[in-house]
């Protein structure tokens, strides 16, 4: 991947939608350009969890103009997440579709725990360094991220179903505030937190800090109305409450440093608030600017010089799952040496090239479980597990990919398998199939065609006699193929054929 100067991400949340482009310079990121859209994409969802077509379209024409100002970036510059909304919606993959149109770049619905991942290292890199824990909190429109880091790592992380959209919607319809209704919130908040705050306080900080809207609006408000100096107490979240409860709603016109954009969201928001700061025991905050775009800006430029999270999830797993890494090599570098062959037409070989890697060196990592099927124990794993820096549309592709690199491929057919996934099936299956016999022995001569009508493959003559069993799984392997109508062959290659083609 190229060393760009500039950097966007893109945070597609359930408030609001952020554009952030950074200017690289000696492995720091400064901002350049910004841009925020109020979408309220959170309140658009529906009692059946579907987004409603007006917010929808709402969202479509923010993601326009987002796009407007992409335009020129290369695509390995811009990384674009969605967070709980496009989690939980159920009409979300039809959304995306006309979002990526709209946008003109891909767009990734990231998992909790990648979320709060990616905010701490926004927010950590936007304070001055320590050795000490900090506790980040970080309120969004539909989901609340706790962690609690150490210098630029996260050490504990959580992400619950909670938001300053979602609660305001639920407990303060039409934006009536009530005092029953304030404590039914911070109850229902309270219970939420009560699974992790244990833990919370057993691992200890000497720092808590707010990030994000939220934080920022109620910093504002408190400080604007006297009620703190610099930051978010306890104390002053208790004065604001009690100002909302006496106005009866959360009014800009009365209430000093509210914004009008933030009005109807700001009482869901105080409730969590109040409710994180009375379970976790918290007296103070400190406000960082760092949110969840920085962290994806700096997750991003991590990439881009060779330090991606993802890689160091899968060596991880591999650990993990005591997989055994001479197989795990020797199945990679055939996958990769067939793909490589075959794929002068991908649009991007270097992300499917990354994808196969790691798919490679993952697919068995459910011999841990058990020996019989372990394909399928490999693919629950990659599919449910936290994998850091690993969207859920790329844990899902990992899953599908392992999934079908053994066994009969017709019932891969209403798994979700798109078009270029077949290519790194193919890869993924002949190498496992050829190295069945897990030794170091000489790759045999191996050359592969492959179009959109299917797969062939010439071995020599010689390899298939001294391997019978790998030569009859791939005479088995064209009916496997043909029941999700591709074709497959296997062509044997006499000595004198192998010999000029080595030349």
């Amino acid at each position: 991947m190229a060393r760009p100067d500039l950097l966007a991400a893109v945070d597609l949340g359930s408030n609001s939608f952020h554009l952030q482009v950074g200017r690289v310079d000696g492995g720091q990121i400064y901002p350049l350009d910004t841009l925020r859209e109020v979408v309220r994409l959170g309140a658009g969802l529906t009692s059946e969890k579907r987004i409603d077509r007006a917010t929808q379209a709402r969202a479509l024409e923010a993601l326009e103009r987002i796009g407007e100002r992409l335009r020129g970036l290369p695509r390995s510059a811009v990384r674009v997440v969605g967070t709980n909304t496009l989690r939980v919606a159920k009409n979300a993959p039809q959304f995306l579709r006309e979002a990526r149109a709209a946008l003109g770049f891909p767009i990734e619905v990231i998992a909790g725990r990648e979320e709060a991942r990616l905010i701490y290292l926004g927010v950590a890199h936007s304070l001055p360094p320590s050795a000490q824990n900090r506790l980040v909190v970080d309120i969004g429109g539909g989901s609340t991220e706790f962690i609690i880091g150490k210098g630029l790592e996260p050490l504990l992380t959580e992400s619950l179903y909670m938001g300053c959209v979602s609660y305001s919607l639920a407990y303060f319809p039409e934006g009536r505030i009530e005092k029953s209704r304030f404590k039914k919130a911070e109850l229902a908040a309270r219970q939420e937190l009560a699974g992790m705050a244990g833990e919370y306080r057993n691992a200890g900080w000497q720092e808590a800090v707010g990030s994000s809207g939220t934080a920022r609006a109620l910093e504002s408000i408190l400080r604007e109305n006297g009620y703190t100096g610099e930051g978010i107490t306890l104390e002053g979240l208790e004065k604001l409450k009690n100002l909302l409860l006496k106005h009866e709603r959360a009014d800009p016109d009365r209430i000093a440093g509210l914004r009008k954009d933030r009005a109807a969201v700001m009482p869901g928001g105080l409730a969590i608030m109040l409710a994180a700061f009375s379970e976790l025991g918290i007296e103070r905050m400190a406000v960082s600017d760092g949110a969840l775009r920085h962290g994806v800006l700096y997750d991003l430029l991590g990439r881009a010089q060779h330090r991606d999270m993802r890689e160091a999830t899968v060596a991880q797993f591999m650990r993990r799952y005591h997989v055994d890494a001479a197989q795990a090599e020797r199945v990679r570098a055939l996958a990769l040496r067939i793909f490589d062959s075959i794929s002068s037409d991908e649009k991007e070989p270097e992300t499917e090239r990354l994808l196969l890697d790691w798919a490679a060196r993952l697919a068995e990592i459910g011999l841990s479980v058990a020996h019989a099927q372990y394909h399928k124990h490999s693919a629950y794993i990659l599919s449910n597990a936290d994998m850091p820096g690993f969207s859920r549309m790329e844990q899902q592709r990992l899953a599908r990919i392992v999934l079908a690199h053994r066994g009969k491929l017709g019932k891969m057919q209403d798994a979700g398998l798109e078009g270029g996934d077949w290519t790194l099936v193919f890869a993924l299956r002949i190498a496992a199939l050829v190295l069945r016999n897990r030794t170091d022995a000489r790759f045999p001569m191996l050359r592969v065609e492959g179009d959109k009508s299917g797969y062939g493959i010439d071995l020599p003559q010689a390899w298939l006699e001294e391997n019978p069993l790998a030569a009859a799984a791939l005479e088995t392997e064209g009916k496997h193929w043909e029941a999700v109508d591709l074709r497959f062959s296997v062509n044997s290659l006499s000595e004198k054929k192998v010999a000029q083609l080595r030349g």
